[in-house]
């Protein structure tokens, strides 16, 4: 398995789509990398030599944000928002959705599964 900024990637799969592996490199800017490094797109990633694993390593180091330092971004621009105290902050805080959904239902993904409440006795339970 060929080794990209410390991440493997897969052998049988075309160097485009291997590209994708790494955090923060979506299918247009591995098929933007393959280009500025002279790599075939659809080229196996076991085929790939040295000299352009060597120039993918350098163009992604140059140019773009990946893996670890993108992920420390991600954390940060997070714990700014969270130290504001504004309101995306605070849904961040509170472990809700942040970006408009609904949760009086769905949001489960988000809010983790039903903690039933008991709810009041009604009207029919009185008698």
């Amino acid at each position: 398995m060929p080794r990209l900024l410390g991440v493997d990637i897969p052998n049988e799969k075309p160097a485009a789509v291997s590209l994708t592996y790494l955090y923060g490199v979506g299918r247009a800017t591995a098929l933007e990398l393959c280009h500025r490094a002279g790599v075939a797109p659809e080229l196996k990633a076991r085929d790939l030599t040295e000299d352009e694993l060597a120039r993918l390593a350098q163009l992604l180091e140059q140019n773009y944000t990946v893996e670890g330092p993108l992920k420390r971004q991600v954390l940060q621009n997070i714990s700014r928002l969270k130290d504001i105290k504004c309101y995306r902050g605070m849904r961040h805080r509170r472990n809700l959705p942040v970006r408009g959904q609904r949760t009086r239902t769905n949001a489960r993904t988000r809010k983790g599964p039903k903690k039933t409440v008991a709810g009041k006795k009604g009207v029919k339970d009185l008698r």
